[in-house]
């Protein structure tokens, strides 16, 4: 069989994997809609059944498949956006949360939330709506380019100062954040408590809109570069004479990863390791081939996050456990067995 026909089989056999546990996902939950599931239910709200209470509409179209969508759509950006990272510098560890995007992001955020009241009113009202996921992304684009500048040098990256860099720009996110907790009113710190810990709890369908849109722009160009970051993996001299306009790829990486990781930030919060458990599961069954990997990431990001969210608000019903929490959990051991690997090259 062809790579590019194995490659479909692979993206199929996810994809209908994803659709099961959206399914299941979309019957977990206290909310009792008598002898029917939550799925017949939604399938009657889409076919426009007017039997259907108002009660049981919203529980099912609002909030539970608003909430599905939005996991799948941020899972898979934050598994992109990592895998991303990761072809560019040329290391398994280089991912939005642990080299400081996230906490950029989380940062500015922070900052418009508990100070944006006394700016907000001579901005333009479209800008209003968005300024917390605006402020997002500039606090990403900044930490992207922050990190590439201190660690990169003469084209090679050193993995090192790329990993200080990002504790470093941690450190300070979470002192200047810790201060604005201190300042903080209840309504702002409640808000500033569901950006630490992570939730989707606010999803909406404006909101998954929005992210639809990032993700249609950043995986029209990002997808397609498998063979780029193969490329890369030889070197950026060589990656330029087998015909990689390698400086405008490292451009398309920065500024689409921090588009990424600045809107998933903007509207769940910080939600860490995605972006590092499923890179390197498919590493380990695709080695370091990125047409492969890059795509996949896509879809098996989403399915860890979905998993990740049912589990959140099913373990501890009729209450949800933030699910930063649980990726945390999950990408915790797989951080270490990283770096157990790679010590001797480190």
């Amino acid at each position: 069989m062809k790579a590019q026909n194995k490659l479909y089989l692979y993206i199929l056999m996810s994809t209908v994997l994803l659709v099961i546990i959206a399914v299941w996902s979309l019957n977990i939950g206290v909310y009792d809609f008598g002898d029917k599931s939550a799925f017949d239910v939604l399938i009657q709200y889409i076919k426009g059944d007017s039997r259907l209470s108002l009660s049981d509409k919203y529980v099912v179209w609002d909030v539970r498949a608003a909430r599905i969508v939005m996991a799948i759509l941020i899972g898979s950006m934050l598994a992109v956006s990592g895998t991303s990272l990761q072809g560019l510098f040329k290391n398994p560890l280089a991912t939005g949360d642990l080299i400081g995007l996230t906490s950029g992001a989380t940062l500015l955020a922070a900052i418009t939330i508990v100070l944006g009241g006394y700016f907000k009113h001579y901005l333009p009202e479209a800008v209003q709506f968005s300024l917390v996921g605006i402020a997002a992304f500039i606090g990403s684009f900044l930490s992207m380019l922050l990190v590439y500048k201190i660690s990169t040098s003469g084209g090679k990256t050193n993995v090192v100062m790329m990993l200080l860099t990002g504790v470093a720009i941690t450190a300070i996110g979470f002192s200047i954040t810790g201060f604005l907790i201190y300042i903080s009113k209840d309504e702002q710190l409640r808000d500033l408590t569901f950006w630490n810990l992570g939730s989707l709890a606010a999803a909406t369908w404006t909101k998954n809109i929005i992210l639809v849109i990032v993700v249609l722009i950043s995986y029209f160009i990002l997808l397609p570069k498998g063979k780029a970051l193969n490329a890369m993996m030889l070197g950026e001299k060589d990656a330029q004479h087998l015909g990689i306009n390698v400086e405008r790829l490292k451009k398309q990486i920065i500024i689409l990863t921090a588009l990424m990781v600045g809107s998933c930030v903007a509207f769940s919060g910080t939600i860490g390791f995605v972006g590092l458990i499923i890179p390197y599961i498919l590493r380990l069954l695709f080695k370091s081939n990125y047409v492969f990997i890059l795509p996949l990431s896509a879809v098996f990001g989403s399915v860890l996050l979905l998993l990740a969210d049912t589990l959140s608000r099913s373990i501890v019903q009729p209450s949800e456990l933030p699910i930063g929490i649980l990726t945390a959990l999950m990408g915790g051991p797989i951080f270490i067995a990283i770096l157990v690997k790679l010590k001797k090259s480190l």
